[in-house]
């Protein structure tokens, strides 16, 4: 059982996140507020040197997102992303792993 509350859940994405457009494939668009992480990654391809990739991923409310399938989109400050994972951690909390159009 979860400690916080769907409260608490949205007081910390108010804190931490920023407002983006969420774009489902059947349906109106919806702004939610997400936390967004576009870190990079270092990627051994097997050779002698390691590249970097990013991996944008995104944090939502479960509930913001209720009907979230792949293949939705997400708008985010002027860029278009797919929704390639969506990993709804079963405590209200769904991260999104995404990929730039």
């Amino acid at each position: 059982m979860p400690v916080e509350t769907a409260d608490d859940r949205k007081l910390m994405l108010a804190d931490f996140g920023e407002t983006v457009t969420y774009i489902p494939d059947n349906g109106d668009n919806v702004s939610v507020i997400g936390i967004f992480d576009n870190q990079y990654q270092a990627v051994d391809s097997g050779g002698s040197v390691e590249f970097a990739m990013v991996s944008p991923r995104l944090t939502v409310r479960t509930e913001d997102v209720p009907n979230i399938e792949e293949g939705d989109a997400f708008s985010i400050r002027g860029n278009l992303y797919d929704v390639t994972i969506i990993m709804d951690d079963g405590t209200g909390i769904t991260e999104i792993a995404l990929e730039a159009e």
